[in-house]
């Protein structure tokens, strides 16, 4: 058995992550997995690199393969199943809807009873059938526990809080009665053990109920139009608990003449509720999740991410066959048709990005009716992104209470989880979450040396011969730049210059072979990346990845670096979350990040999977002056040529980097990172002298190999000490006794 077996992991799920060589679950997924699988809210604090997309992931595809394997095999079915025909449909019980019901309304698999443990906002529930035409129908509906409640009669036009539009009819425990947000008094009050009987007569046009088989008379008239409506029973409750009988069973009290449970009404008077015909049937079996309804939903901020955390998954689940877990990609720059098709033929989990899961969810193309896992990874990211108010919408669309009376469970993760805006939003969404908190504060992985090299101008005039090869930026296009002026503009250009040519010592004298290189704007990037193809295009092959280009061509060129076609890649921050390469060696920023949060998430980039890495950081000495296009913007950066001082109605800012940035990354990791001299050396004795980049780092621990011979003079000699000691304990004790 595996360790991950040890944990509950499926056998089959076990053998993929032996192909992963996952010997042992990382100490994230020691800590998640259990907690996952149990049921329970996950809040995941760990370092880039920790095996985090594993912790969550693994559990997931287990319980969504376990939860298909019931459905096939008929686990859990009940009387309530409705089969497959229009015709057999009608003649199934009735119950309330699996599917027609607010997100914390939760009921029972046979649809007769409901509960909503929701104290500050009422959730409500209409019928699987309903009733049309001439008639007299009734049923009965018992409170089984405390709280508030309105029962009564809907149309399918209504919305679930009864009685609050002119589409609806209910009468509350308060003994008010209400239609279209008008409550008026009526009957009396009822709570715990009563039965409300709920009737409706089509043929005088009238809604009536009894408290306990009395009645309280008329409460509303229908009109002519009303009548030929088609009414479903119907609840609301808030923190609240009732049961029905719709006539398959005696009624408690008997109706009054004339009257018939709904359960007996003729063929021709019953109508199926849209909302649960709609849904795709599983024969002889409960009803089964549309194809477009997935059970997990996960977002990431960025769709190299979201593909990564779409392979890991692909990975995982080599070994889960009969059923087979359906997964989905849903991401900008590929065709919404293809994801579309792929939602109709059948989904079970759907890893994507904001924007795109968004369109799919408004145009009705993809369900949230049976989602069991709603993951945020990365979340401080989504936030940051403003994606606050789109999580919120989802989450308030997500029925909190699944089909088959499980709880959806949340589940957020970052390698920047303590976040004030991260805290918020768990505290409004999640329920009682249990944190698995790997590394407190952030903090860098102990795989990753970092350093930083400090670029002086006003020391280092090489920049003088440079001007003619390197493009910048243009900030300074407008400004007196020459030699020996040492105004901050030229010594800002000076330090744009210089950093094309540290960049290039740094990888020389370390020997990168592979590195991700970080670049602030996408100008910078494109800047850096032509500079690199004009000193050797093979000594320093590389590709950009950022927001300008098209989606095909990041693809394409994060799988030339991936596939090793190019050494380097030249990305910004976009990237920062979505490159996961195993035993990437080297990395080097540019520019520090704005964001001190992001040094965790770029440097996090190498180190991985206990690999050694290196991060270099080129830090000026100087204010550089740099681009800062904001809402003022009127192509937000796009062309624009203002190089004006944002205070002066520019898109520039002054950026201090070693005397701002630095130090608030140092503060914030609580810790002062080591500086390197110009020439780019890396002392290997800083850090022991037993590291290379990009393989796991040699250890020091003892061999055991022919351990036994190797011991064995030590053993000798102890064993020939011992039989000194002995023999002159006897001689000295023969001479005192004498």
């Amino acid at each position: 058995m595996t360790a991950f077996e040890e944990m509950g992991v499926l056998s089959e799920i076990a053998k993929a992550t032996e192909d992963l060589e996952w010997t042992l679950p990382t100490d994230v997924q020691a800590e998640a997995i259990p907690l996952i699988l149990g049921g329970g809210d996950v809040l995941m604090a760990a370092e880039t690199g920790s095996g985090k997309t594993g912790a969550f992931c693994l559990p997931i595809l287990q319980i969504v393969w376990e939860t298909l394997k019931d459905i096939e095999s008929g686990k859990g079915l009940n009387s309530s199943s409705q089969p497959s025909s229009n015709k057999s449909l009608l003649s199934s019980p009735w119950g309330l809807s699996l599917f027609d019901r607010g997100r914390s309304m939760a009921v029972t698999p046979d649809g007769l009873r409901c509960q909503s443990r929701e104290q500050r906002e009422w959730h409500g529930c209409r019928a699987n059938k309903g009733i049309q035409g001439p008639g007299k129908y009734y049923y009965e509906a018992t409170v089984t526990d405390e709280g508030l409640c309105r029962v009564g009669w809907s149309t399918s036009q209504a919305n679930l809080d009864l009685g609050t539009d002119k589409y609806s009819f209910g009468f509350g425990g308060t003994g008010k009665k209400s239609n279209a947000k008008k409550f008026d008094d009526y009957g009396t009050s009822f709570g715990i053990h009563d039965v409300i009987g709920c009737l409706i007569d089509l043929d005088n046009s009238e809604i009536s109920f009894t408290k306990n088989g009395i009645n309280l008379g008329r409460a509303f008239d229908l009109n002519q139009q009303q009548k030929s409506q088609v009414y479903y029973p119907a609840v609301v409750l808030k923190n609240a608990e009732m049961s029905f009988n719709f006539g398959d069973e005696k009624f408690k009290y008997t109706p009054h003449v004339g009257y018939i449970g709904v359960t007996s009404a003729p063929d021709n008077s019953i109508k199926l509720n849209p909302i649960n015909s709609n849904s795709k049937i599983e024969k002889c079996g409960d009803l089964k999740p549309a194809p477009n309804a997935p059970q997990a939903i996960i977002i990431e901020p960025s769709r190299e991410l979201a593909e990564q955390t779409y392979n890991q998954i692909e990975k995982f689940r080599t070994y889960i066959k009969d059923p087979i877990v359906k997964q989905l990609l849903v991401i900008g720059g590929v065709s919404a048709k293809e994801q579309i098709s792929s939602l109709n033929i059948g989904v079970d989990i759907v890893v994507g990005t904001p924007g795109r899961l968004e369109d799919l969810i408004q145009g009705g193309y993809l369900s949230l009716t049976h989602c069991r896992f709603f993951v945020l990874d990365e979340a401080d990211g989504l936030l940051k992104q403003g994606y606050t108010d789109l999580i919120d919408r989802i989450h308030k669309e997500i029925p909190k209470i699944t089909a088959d009376y499980k709880r959806l469970q949340m589940i957020v993760c970052s390698a920047t989880l303590h976040d004030f805006d991260v805290k918020k939003m768990a505290n409004k969404l999640m329920h009682f979450p249990t944190w698995v908190d790997l590394k407190g504060e952030d903090a860098v992985p102990d795989t990753v040396h970092h350093v930083v090299a400090i670029i002086d101008p006003q020391i280092d005039k090489s920049w003088h011969n440079l001007r003619e090869h390197i493009e910048t930026d243009g900030v300074h296009k407008n400004d007196n730049i020459r030699p020996g002026n040492n105004t901050l503009e030229t010594l800002s250009e000076a330090v744009k210059i210089l950093k094309g040519e540290y960049c290039i010592r740094a990888i020389r004298e370390n020997k990168m072979d592979r590195a991700i290189i970080f670049c602030r704007t996408k100008n910078d990037c494109d800047n850096l990346e032509n500079y690199l193809k004009y000193i050797d295009k093979n000594e320093f092959s590389c590709v950009g990845l950022h927001a300008d280009k098209k989606p095909h061509e990041r693809k394409l060129n994060l799988e030339k670096f991936k596939n090793k076609q190019v050494k380097f890649i030249i990305c910004t921050d976009v990237a920062a979350r979505g490159i996961d390469v195993t035993g990437l060696p080297f990395m080097i920023n540019m520019t520090l990040p704005d964001e001190k949060s992001n040094y965790v998430h770029r440097i996090g980039r190498v180190g991985r999977a206990d690999r050694m890495g290196l991060a270099i950081s080129l830090v000026s000495s100087v204010p550089e002056k740099v681009w800062y296009h904001g809402q003022w913007c009127s192509s937000r950066g796009r062309n624009c040529n203002n190089t004006n001082l944002t205070s002066q109605g520019g898109c520039c800012i002054w950026y201090k980097e070693k005397q701002t940035c630095l130090a608030d990354i140092e503060e914030h990791l609580n810790i002062t990172i080591q500086q390197i001299e110009s020439n780019m050396k890396v002392p290997a004795n800083e850090f022991d002298g037993k590291v290379v980049y990009g393989q796991k780092k040699i250890t020091t621990e003892c061999d055991y190999k022919n351990h036994v011979q190797q011991l064995a003079p030590v053993v000798a000699d102890l064993a020939e000490l011992e039989s000194k000691a002995q023999l002159s304990y006897l001689q000295r004790h023969q001479i005192i006794s004498h």
